[in-house]
């Protein structure tokens, strides 16, 4: 009878080590995930900074000076080339839609980084049209 405890006692600690490691398990596999959302997530923050460094590059190489010298008098006269600035609405809302439907896939998913990646193009893409809906509004 004796021996019938110690065996049923062991198979309970052995059992409870095991779930022990299979909590560990599934933490670590829950940190990696978020980890890579939080990859993903900055990622996105680096392109759009790369982008905004565009923009701004651009804006300045719109900018031009001329300068017209008339022979004997030797005027100078200078003129700048602007565009228009800022975004279009277009570009916002494809901007504003792919954080919000990334945030959303990633939180809404089993799989954080593909819900994040199909949230993004799904909001992406509804922000743009609705973005173009403003614009062509905004012309009228």
């Amino acid at each position: 009878m004796k021996a019938l405890y110690f065996i049923l006692i062991a198979a309970v600690v052995i059992s409870c080590q095991n779930q022990g490691k299979m909590e560990i398990e599934k933490a670590k596999l829950a940190t990696v995930d978020s980890m890579k959302v939080e990859m993903e997530k900055q990622r996105v923050i680096d392109s759009m900074q790369v982008e905004m460094a565009k923009i701004e590059e651009a804006k300045i190489e719109t900018q031009k000076e001329v300068v017209v010298v008339n022979q004997p008098a030797a005027t100078t006269t200078t003129t700048t080339t602007t565009q228009k600035k800022g975004w279009s609405s277009t570009a916002k809302g494809a901007v504003i839609g792919a954080g919000v439907g990334a945030a959303t896939g990633a939180i809404i998913s089993k799989k954080k980084v593909q819900g994040a990646i199909i949230g993004g193009v799904a909001g992406a893409g509804i922000g743009a049209g609705t973005g173009a809906i403003i614009d062509g509004s905004k012309k009228e």
